[in-house]
């Protein structure tokens, strides 16, 4: 594992009394991030939908960092901008600025088909699609400002990448905050005098509060520590699509699914070929090359 120091002296955003700002952050991988970047010595803004689990959270950051006023809960919904834009006000007026932003917030409820609940994936598509792009809204224009290394964090998934059937609303929304955090990394790249990096987060099987109907951690899926630990290490290394394994995939299949997805327009067979009944004998031996 990548040592905190090894990680502070790559990374000055993410050096001990800096601020970072964790949507999504009462569970799972957000929560994970709170707690390792509490315990490296970082002020934690913590922002999810109200309640006691939110208070919770926010106490268990505040015990790794040993002072309560290094830790700020803030009850947001990130599907609306004027409550991203209120947590962006809170973070720099509690702490004087922000290095770290992980846009983060999410839900996996299954709206059903293309033709089927509008409303129900109009709510997904602004959570966690809109969710990304009202954090950057509110965020960036005052990191940029303060002139401070910075970094962006967005938690896609490789759903968004693969686009599995069985939960196609999810899918858009993270095709969509995929192109999107693409755009931002070349924006940010080209934008005179700035000093702030983006990265995708690309989580495998993880066991969060979207892992459905489960208790207890799968054998298969990694803790959202694990990915946290991950996370650190590649953005160390400056990889801009964090695509982390877990306990039933391996980088290499990854690779594979991706590129066969990707086959589908350059070699023209079906949409989503890999789970065409015509295909399926292809796929498999694609991965077994």
């Amino acid at each position: 594992m990548t040592t905190d120091a090894e990680i502070q002296s790559a990374l000055p955003a993410l050096g001990s009394g800096n601020v970072a700002v964790i949507t999504g952050g009462a569970s799972g991988i957000g929560l994970a991030a709170a707690r390792r970047l509490a315990a490296m010595g970082l002020k934690i803004v913590l922002a999810d939908i109200g309640g006691a689990r939110l208070d919770e959270a926010a106490q268990s950051v505040a015990t790794i960092a040993g002072d309560s006023a290094a830790v700020l809960a803030v009850a947001t919904d990130v599907s609306k901008a004027e409550e991203v834009d209120r947590l962006a006000e809170k973070a720099f007026d509690a702490f004087g600025g922000v290095s770290l932003l992980m846009n983060n917030a999410g839900v996996g409820n299954n709206p059903g088909k293309p033709w089927e609940n509008r409303d129900a994936w109009k709510r997904l598509l602004d959570i966690n699609f809109w969710g990304v792009v009202h954090g950057v809204e509110a965020f960036v224009p005052r990191m940029l400002a303060a002139g401070k290394p910075g970094l962006i964090v967005n938690t896609g998934s490789k759903q968004g990448i693969t686009t599995p059937p069985g939960n196609l609303a999810y899918n858009v929304s993270k095709s969509g905050v995929k192109s999107f955090t693409e755009g931002l990394a070349h924006a940010l790249r080209n934008e005179p005098g700035a000093n702030i990096a983006a990265h995708l987060l690309i989580p495998g099987f993880t066991f969060t509060g979207l892992t459905e109907g489960a208790t207890e951690k799968p054998a298969g899926a990694w803790t959202g520590e694990q990915v946290i630990d991950f996370m650190l290490a590649a953005l160390v290394r400056g990889d801009f699509y964090i695509l982390c394994p877990d306990n039933e995939a391996t980088r290499p299949m990854d690779e594979k699914r991706m590129a066969w997805a990707i086959g589908d327009i350059i070699e023209n067979r079906p949409a989503l070929s890999r789970w065409h009944p015509d295909h399926k004998d292809a796929f498999a031996a694609f991965m077994e090359s």
